[in-house]
C-alpha cells in the first residue's frame, strides 16, 4: 500500500459544509473529491475544467449587471414584463 500524505486547504466554513453535504449525496467525502480532482489533473495533465479570463465585453456586461443589481433599477418578475418595458422605452 502506498504511503499517504496530508493536504491542508483553507476554505470558507459555509462552502465546506455545503460541499460536504453535496458530496455525501453522491457517496463521496471531501477527501474522496480532492483525490478524484488530483487524479484528473494527473491523467489529463491539466485542470479538469476550463479556466478562462472574461474578455472585455463580458467584463463590461458583468460590471453593468453588478451596477444594476446594486442600484436595484429595472427589475422584472417575468420576461414578459422586461420585454414590455423594453418596447415602451424604445418608443421614447
Amino acid at each position: 500500500m502506498a504511503t499517504s500524505t496530508m493536504v491542508h486547504v483553507r476554505v470558507d466554513e459555509q462552502i465546506k459544509a455545503q460541499a460536504t453535504e453535496t458530496l455525501a449525496a453522491m457517496g463521496l467525502s471531501v477527501s474522496d473529491a480532492v483525490r478524484v480532482f488530483l487524479m484528473r489533473v494527473i491523467a489529463d495533465k491539466q485542470m479538469p475544467f476550463a479556466l478562462k479570463v472574461p474578455n472585455v465585453e463580458t467584463r463590461a456586461a458583468m460590471t453593468q449587471a453588478d451596477e444594476i443589481s446594486r442600484t436595484r433599477r429595472a427589475r422584472f418578475d417575468t420576461a414578459a414584463e422586461l420585454f414590455d418595458d423594453l418596447e415602451k422605452n424604445s418608443r421614447q
